[in-house]
């Protein structure tokens, strides 16, 4: 789930706790283009106070602005919907023919907030089923696919880590890589049987292992909303977890290193009896072309890529560290090698 729903959880249980009624507000359906996905969430507290996003803002403020005049006038669930007319989309904000359905959810102890707050930060992925007729909410098990559902007569959501990411290496760039994953949602594993190295991490939020990065891949069980970023350097770690990775349906597998490294680890990969295509799979040199230097760019050019593979992004040729570098050798007539 998208790290403002997380603080919108949040702040319904600190309101409640504080006192304070509180409206949650969730995008059941979308038609045409949306600013926010389906499972979009806000809470607005009952002085008009507000935490989360449904559109780009003046939904919002319709929200704000009827709470404040008429206080939660609601006891149970309802559906409401915004832009259905070309004047109401443009009153509202929508991109031009987009039309938002929302659910209003006046919160109580049926809710079951509180609950569904301790299970989302165990790290569990959980599905929420809230009766519109009653306000009583249920938890049961989720699947990573699983999406938003709404028949007027129950929403269900899906709360939790939907994606995860393996990363090889605990060294001073998994630090930074894995402070940005884990804002950007993942819940984030990192795998590091070198002592030295995983002594002294202390990244929040993350998961450290010391077993073989092969053993690792195997046991996580990865699927097609896994990322397996490779940052070592050091072959003995990180082919073992590419070799694994490759086979599996990991949206993204990548590994850090100099085009020159790259090619000499595909030769090196090919003697673990991975096809063709499989190895097509691998980025690298990983990361987009930003002109990066320091690992906190690296890092944020690393988490670009993962992102656009991750959203169904292809990025082009010029873009990536390899297309890029060749261009601006062929545009300099220099034969540079050198690569970050």
């Amino acid at each position: 789930m998208d790290s403002v729903d997380l603080e919108v959880l949040k702040s319904s249980v600190r309101w409640l706790d504080e006192g304070h009624r509180a409206l949650l507000v969730t995008v059941v359906k979308t038609w045409g283009s949306s600013p926010r996905p389906e499972g979009a969430m806000l809470v607005v507290r009952d002085d008009g106070l507000v935490v989360g996003s449904v559109s780009g803002g003046c939904i919002e403020d319709d929200l704000i602005d009827r709470v404040r005049r008429e206080g939660i006038g609601i006891d149970k669930p309802e559906a409401v919907k915004y832009g259905i007319t070309a004047e109401e989309a443009h009153r509202f904000g929508l991109p031009c023919g987009g039309t938002i359905q929302l659910a209003l959810e006046p919160l109580s102890e049926a809710s079951g907030i509180r609950t569904l707050l301790d299970t989302v930060e165990r790290g569990e992925l959980v599905a929420r089923t809230l009766d519109m007729a009653t306000g009583v909410a249920t938890l049961g098990p989720a699947s990573a696919t699983d999406g938003v559902y709404f028949d007027d007569a129950q929403l269900l959501t899906i709360h939790g880590p939907r994606y995860r990411m393996l990363v090889i290496g605990a060294g001073q760039l998994s630090r930074y890589l894995c402070q940005i994953a884990v804002g950007l949602d993942y819940h984030v594993t990192v795998c590091d049987p070198r002592e030295e190295y995983t002594d002294t991490w202390a990244v929040p939020g993350t998961t450290l292992v010391r077993t073989m990065p092969d053993d690792t891949v195997l046991d996580m069980k990865l699927d097609e909303r896994c990322a397996v970023i490779a940052l070592t350097h050091d072959p003995k770690l990180d082919d073992l977890a590419l070799m694994e990775a490759l086979k599996t349906r990991a949206f993204y597998v990548g590994a850090l290193g100099s085009r020159r490294n790259n090619a000499a680890r595909r030769e090196r990969l090919k003697e673990f009896d991975l096809s063709d295509a499989e190895l097509a799979r691998l980025h690298g040199p990983v990361g987009i072309y930003i002109g990066s230097r320091t690992p906190p760019e690296i890092a944020v050019s690393i988490l670009a890529e993962v992102t656009a593979a991750k959203n169904g992004v292809s990025l082009p040729t010029l873009l990536q560290v390899e297309g890029a570098k060749a261009a601006r050798e062929i545009a300099a007539g220099a034969g540079s090698t050198c690569d970050v």
